[in-house]
């Protein structure tokens, strides 16, 4: 019978327990599990477009191509998550057809500039033995551009592959890239924790398709520093909008 009671007192407790937990408040508690996760992380992906750079790269390749107006509110439509992700590449590509010495020119005439913040924060989790990656639907040349800026080895970049004839124009995209369709983010960390054996992995970024991503994720972080996007912002659980923000929450540790 002593058995029982204390079998009977131990589930009292754990009720006890449950029933204080639900009295905080929900979003409070699964903020810090997040920021858990994220001090803890084993990997973190950063979108590159209006996360890790200021600016969307096929804007700007658009602007430099002489179309910058249709394709940026294409890119607001494909952000904001109202059409698929390879059907809005596929016409914005089609609109701008770049050519590949127009991308190198874009790259050293127009380089992308750098979220302030970020080279810092890569750094940080560098630091803490983090390994770090660029996960964007943006194109291979531009982001592994990005990527040497803040000392992320080019192995650890995936984006789409821009596709041309031996004269240099334009010949359409990689369609087999993980990249180019909606839900391919979630596919490269899915693939990166079969590979690493990653636990947990954070993705950061301003998009949709990076909300997308978790899971496979185990944390999102919203970013709104650059631009915010009304939809990520109102269904993300931490969402930040300056990089300082992230630092600080690996100082406190």
């Amino acid at each position: 019978m002593a058995q029982h009671r204390v079998q009977c007192n131990d589930r009292q407790k754990e009720l006890l327990l449950f029933s204080c937990s639900r009295k905080l408040p929900r979003r409070m508690a699964s903020l810090l599990e997040l920021k858990e996760i994220f001090r803890n992380a084993d990997a973190v992906c950063f979108d590159v477009d209006s996360t890790v750079i200021k600016e969307e790269g096929i804007d700007e390749l658009a602007k430099f191509c002489g179309v910058g107006d249709a394709v940026a509110e294409m890119t607001r439509r494909a952000m904001g998550g109202s059409v698929t992700f390879k059907a809005a590449l596929t016409a914005r590509l089609g609109l701008i057809r770049p050519s590949w010495e127009q991308v190198q020119k874009l790259i050293s005439e127009h380089p992308p500039q750098l979220t302030p913040g970020i080279r810092e924060l890569v750094s940080r989790l560098h630091q803490r033995g983090i390994q770090v990656f660029l996960v964007s639907g943006g194109f291979q040349s531009i982001v592994e551009h990005v990527a040497l800026q803040v000392n992320i080895p080019t192995a650890n970049v995936f984006a789409n592959r821009l596709k041309f004839y031996f004269n240099g124009e334009y010949a359409g995209f990689d369609e087999t890239q993980p990249t180019a369709e909606s839900g391919g983010k979630g596919k490269v960390i899915s693939h990166l924790k079969e590979q690493f054996h990653f636990k947990k992995v954070v993705m950061i970024g301003d998009g949709a398709t990076d909300m997308e991503a978790c899971p496979p994720a185990d944390c999102f972080i919203g970013f709104g520093g650059n631009v915010i996007r009304k939809q990520v912002k109102e269904k993300a659980k931490w969402y930040i909008t300056h990089f300082d923000e992230l630092l600080k929450e690996l100082e406190e540790r």
